[in-house]
């Protein structure tokens, strides 16, 4: 009995553990796809790490993080529009943020890689990994749109 309890907690622990550090791959369908080889020809190692394999830029390297012209920040990887500069503010963080994204411009899902579940955004027409929200942002929503600046392109008004 002991060692069939140890086997199944065993084997409990260990596909709790797999599903922490799963990446989904972009296994959902996106309106753009693009192979892995067209990816790295678009985008450079640290823009490819941070959108498709869901890795983060180092705070305060991204010069959109400063940035408060007029006009639109858009998906590197397919230029979907995603967020308007009105809705854009100092979190203090080091990276862009947002209080919302427009309208049909992203998705979310559940991100288990640092064991405290936390919501991961990215573009819903290519699937491409923009950052994380959080609920210490300002009013009306009360939430942060943390993103990384390389997964950004500004596009003024």
């Amino acid at each position: 009995m002991i060692k069939a309890q140890i086997s199944r907690r065993t084997a409990l622990l260990s596909g709790l553990a797999a599903l922490a550090t799963a990446r989904p791959a972009h296994a959902e369908t996106f309106e753009v796809t693009r192979s892995e080889a067209e990816w790295r020809a678009l985008l450079t190692p640290l823009q490819y790490s941070v959108m498709r394999e869901e890795g983060t830029e180092p705070a305060g390297s991204s010069p959109l993080d400063k940035l408060y012209d007029a006009g639109t920040y858009q998906c590197r990887g397919c230029d979907l529009a995603l967020y308007a500069s009105q809705d854009k503010y100092d979190s203090g963080t080091g990276w862009p943020s947002f209080s919302q994204s427009l309208p049909n411009a992203i998705e979310t899902k559940r991100d288990w890689k640092l064991v405290i579940p936390r919501t991961e955004c990215h573009c819903r027409r290519c699937g491409s990994h923009l950052g994380h929200i959080f609920g210490d942002g300002p009013a009306p929503t009360g939430k942060r749109h943390c993103l990384n600046g390389v997964s950004l392109v500004f596009k003024p008004a």
